[in-house]
């Protein structure tokens, strides 16, 4: 097993992978491109998917360090962190679709990333 720090860098990494990489889609959808006209999508898409699946490595990493025992039940902090970051994994969809939600989704995106940190550090139950 990697140590703690590995998968606390690891996640933190996937979470600014996933930020930039929604915030540039999101920037380029309301300045009125299209997906296709995005010269950078295919970085974008990677740096998405490569950020989604460090936040999953990096979080379940992190309980197995901390004590979690394969088949225990997930207290309530874990299911809204699980939440908000399945809704950072699907939201990349959103800023092409709707373009007009741009301004929105960008306000969005760092009040979503704290709540999850808000979670992870005070566990509410």
């Amino acid at each position: 097993m990697l140590p703690y720090g590995f998968y606390k860098v690891l996640h933190v990494l996937g979470i600014a992978l996933t930020l930039v990489a929604l915030g540039g889609m999101t920037v380029h959808a309301l300045n009125g491109g299209r997906k296709a006209e995005n010269v950078a999508r295919r970085l974008l898409i990677g740096m998405h998917g490569t950020g989604v699946l460090f936040i999953l490595v990096g979080g379940f990493g992190l309980l197995a360090r901390i004590g979690f025992a394969h088949g225990s039940g997930f207290p309530f902090w874990l299911w809204v962190k699980i939440g908000l970051w399945t809704l950072f994994a699907v939201i990349a969809a959103i800023p092409y679709r709707k373009p007009e939600s741009g301004r929105a989704l960008l306000l969005a995106l760092p009040v979503l990333a704290m709540a999850a940190a808000a979670m992870a550090v005070y566990k509410p139950s």
